[in-house]
């Protein structure tokens, strides 16, 4: 397969700059994931690196050439769109080939490559079956499978899911992190589904407003979030934000007095940091635990079974979720104790930039 450079891409439609010097290295073989709410500019980029887009500035470069101004069908690439775009009157056979009859390929190699690409999808009894007979997931793999039979260096996702149902996106997701493998393939996918990114990506790169706020694997960016952004978009449930200021400051880190009371000391680099600036403790739901220290007051419990989300407000008036055993005694309407792990917390500066934590849990990357 093939290694993909964005190099410095920009893009603006008229006065509107929609992307900002996005600058990535994507190695072979990688299953990149672009994740970020709608708006952030990650379709344009996808289609920037299709050659659907021109970039105002910048480069993309695949397996060392420079394809910036190359013909999409030249770069060497292949695209699943969130339709399945499928022509409705040919069989499954068909479509998957369709793109080797444009090609002009021999019938005997176009046969060799659909009945494989068939094989790995599961779709060898479906060939001769038109569209409108197949499931919303079989049809997905349908358009897969008219990607895969052209050997792509890298393939392209556009939300390929989002069409689908809750359970059969959670199928999908494990049928392409499957075909990942077989492939040894690199591939590009965009979603604005964070547990698609983190059940599917060997790298998730976070855009927000046409920047990059973190590039890195899923544990790196749930464990140590650069921002308050990537900490409340990463991670299901989001992360609580609890504001208040520095009380004091020492060698240990700092001390936080929460907004409607309690304080907290957090073991963080304090460097640039000062008394009486406001910040903001992030705290993941399941980082909690019953006890004492923080006051929830629950408004909607909702028992999944092992675990127990309650729902409420800590302070004044302060949204949070604590995430909780299964069989957790919470009561809508009632007071709930929770033990906050300082270790476990994340500490925002006013810009939103992550104060650095002098000790972290270990994870595997």
């Amino acid at each position: 397969m093939a290694t993909l450079n964005l190099d410095h891409i920009s893009k603006s439609f008229g006065p509107a700059q929609v992307l900002h010097d996005i600058d990535l290295a994507i190695r072979d073989k990688e299953f990149v994931v672009f994740v970020g709410p709608s708006g952030c500019g990650k379709s344009t980029l996808l289609r920037i690196i299709a050659g659907l887009e021109e970039a105002t500035s910048g480069r993309i470069v695949i397996d060392g050439a420079d394809v910036s101004t190359a013909h999409p069908v030249e770069r060497g690439i292949s695209m699943v769109f969130q339709s399945y775009a499928l022509y409705p009157h040919l069989s499954v056979f068909e479509n998957i080939a369709f793109p080797l009859h444009v090609q002009k390929m021999p019938k005997a190699e176009m046969k060799t490559r659909v009945q494989r690409a068939a094989e790995i999808l599961q779709l060898t009894d479906k060939l001769h079956l038109k569209p409108g007979q197949l499931s919303g997931g079989q049809r997905q793999r349908v358009a897969i499978g008219r990607s895969i039979v052209r050997e792509p260096k890298v393939f392209l996702f556009d939300e390929p899911l989002s069409n689908l149902d809750a359970a059969l996106r959670g199928d999908m997701r494990v049928e392409l992190s499957q075909l990942h493998r077989q492939l040894s393939a690199t591939m590009v996918y965009v979603t604005h589904d964070q547990i698609e990114a983190m059940t599917m990506a060997d790298r998730i790169v976070v855009l927000n407003n046409g920047r990059v706020e973190q590039f890195g694997t899923p544990m790196e960016l749930y464990h140590h979030p650069a921002t308050k952004f990537v900490a409340g978009f990463i991670g299901q449930p989001n992360m609580n934000l609890v504001p208040g200021v520095i009380a004091d400051l020492d060698g240990s880190g700092a001390a936080v007095d929460l907004d409607g009371g309690g304080r907290l000391v957090l073991p963080v680099d304090t460097n640039g940091a000062a008394k009486g600036d406001r910040v903001e403790v992030g705290i993941r739901p399941e980082d909690l635990d019953l006890g004492t220290g923080l006051d929830l007051s629950v408004r909607v419990i909702e028992r999944l079974g092992g675990v127990t989300l309650a729902y409420g407000t800590v302070g004044r008036d302060v949204r949070f979720c604590a995430s909780l055993d299964g069989v957790a005694p919470a009561r809508e309407g009632e007071n709930l104790g929770l033990a906050v792990d300082p270790a476990a917390c994340h500490l925002f500066d006013a810009s939103g930039r992550v104060m650095r934590r002098k000790s972290a849990p270990a994870f595997s990357a």
